[in-house]
């Protein structure tokens, strides 16, 4: 009778502890979740703040661009809207905005990395 209680004992402590450490880790886990997720909403905050520019191959339009892949301005050069060629500066445009945001892109993929090299191993 006492080696099966005291085998009991032992098993519902074992079961204890590995609850124990299992939950800890998830607890461990959740923890570096809830700050991963608090400074990506920081990092994306800073992106707002950082501007790229893409130009046309020509360089007679240029996009402006958030880190956030927003754009906030676009600029044609008077010569460009002088020649009045409606195709021509929509092409140029779409050239810049795509350039601008691929720029974006890279400065938000860098910055959301150092997000996660700190938070996730082998990043």
């Amino acid at each position: 009778m006492w080696n099966t209680n005291r085998s009991l004992f032992v098993k519902s402590v074992i079961d204890e502890l590995k609850d124990r450490i299992m939950f800890g880790k998830m607890g461990d886990m959740m923890g570096k979740m809830q700050e991963m997720k608090r400074k990506s909403e920081e990092v994306k905050k800073r992106l707002n703040t950082i501007s790229v520019s893409g130009n046309s191959d020509n360089g007679k339009v240029t996009a402006i661009s958030t880190g956030n892949r927003t754009i906030t301005s676009i600029q044609i050069s008077k010569e460009l809207m002088a020649n009045g060629d409606k195709k021509q500066i929509e092409d140029l445009t779409v050239l810049a905005i795509n350039n601008a945001l691929e720029k974006a892109e890279k400065v938000s993929e860098t910055e959301m990395a150092g997000v996660a090299k700190g938070m996730l191993p082998g990043f």
